[in-house]
């Protein structure tokens, strides 16, 4: 019988401080949090500072902050959660990275492996993953607002049209990165979570100088949301053990917020004659059931199975009988009043195999 997950909680992954390349620091960031409305934040500074500020993890006012690492320099940057020591990865080849990681007792995420770039200012310098024979990472980072919102910068005022209306030019998962997503997930489990990559940095042109990406607005856009068995306490060990269980199992879903709230998205599979309940990222052997959608607001939702799309609706919820095995997620759009369907909800796949 699969355990009920009960609990939800939002979260904002990867962002930067004044440690690495950021312009806030940890206290400032957390205060931005609470007023967005996240659970928890989860810090991701380059590997090139000293060391990891640990020290700084805890509860500020009621928003849980976690530490961790973006390691990484020109090539294959990689997520890490619950390590103790900072990872020297310019020694190191991509499977050391993620071997050390594992040997602290951490997970992580290869982030943005396909992103573009930005010409207009940076000249499409990117950090792309190459290597993909690497093994023991526990996901991707299938949606990070950043680098999706530089690859529309092509000009001036390019750039001024996508900052007016950020939040509905923004693009969804590459198609190549969900492809790659999908060709993994029929191996194994491959979680997905998605990002700011926050940095509240300034950009000057000539006199002006700019923060076209602010942590206000940043930590209200790309979110993980989490579902747990059980909540969180108000107590750092406890609390980090609950949303580190969760991001691993990938009982989570990736949403854009700032298009419109999705905390209370539910994706389930209900087996026929039992009342085995299996929700995202949960396996288990395949017999007949139904699959269950609901978005907290209207949208056109998509099943996907095995990265084919399988089904699609419109509305606040979708139930669909299925009679055969395979990986099945779901990705859910908004539609907006000038531009159209716009990307909002991807689930982590329910794999019945």
């Amino acid at each position: 019988m699969a355990v009920v997950h009960p609990f939800e909680y939002v979260g904002n992954l990867h962002i930067h401080t004044t440690h690495s390349d950021g312009g806030g620091g940890t206290k400032e960031i957390a205060a931005v949090a609470r007023t967005v409305g996240l659970d928890f934040i989860a810090l991701n500074d380059h590997s090139y500072q000293t060391r990891l500020h640990l020290e700084e993890e805890g509860y500020y006012k009621g928003i849980l902050v976690l530490v961790g690492s973006e390691i990484g320099t020109r090539l294959h940057h990689y997520l890490a959660y619950n390590i103790k020591d900072q990872v020297d990865d310019e020694r190191c080849s991509p499977q050391e990275v993620i071997d050390i990681v594992d040997s602290q007792g951490g997970f992580g995420f290869l982030a943005h492996p396909f992103e573009k770039g930005m010409h207009f200012l940076e000249k499409n310098v990117t950090y792309p993953w190459n290597d993909w024979s690497v093994r023991g990472y526990t996901g991707i980072c299938i949606w990070n607002f950043s680098s999706r919102w530089k690859e529309n910068i092509e000009s001036f005022w390019h750039g001024v049209f996508h900052l007016i209306f950020k939040k509905y030019t923004l693009k969804g998962p590459s198609q190549k990165t969900l492809a790659t997503w999908d060709r993994l997930c029929l191996k194994r489990r491959v979680v997905a979570i998605g990002g700011s990559d926050a940095h509240g940095s300034n950009i000057k042109m000539g006199f002006l100088r700019l923060t076209p990406l602010s942590y206000r607005y940043l930590l209200g856009t790309i979110n993980t949301h989490i579902l747990t068995s059980s909540p969180l306490r108000g107590d750092l060990l406890t609390d980090k053990g609950i949303i580190y269980d969760s991001l691993r199992e990938g009982s989570c879903f990736v949403a854009h917020d700032g298009l419109s709230p999705a905390r209370g998205f539910r994706f389930y599979f209900n087996r026929e004659n039992n009342k085995e309940r299996l929700i995202m990222g949960q396996r288990g052997t395949f017999s007949p059931g139904v699959l269950k959608i609901r978005p907290p607001r209207h949208g056109l939702i998509r099943i996907m199975r095995d990265g084919s799309l399988f089904k699609r609706g419109y509305g606040s919820s979708l139930c669909m009988r299925i009679h055969q095995g395979g990986v099945y997620r779901v990705e859910v759009l908004r539609k907006t009043p000038l531009f159209g369907w716009r990307p909002w909800i991807f689930s982590n796949p329910i794999y019945l195999r």
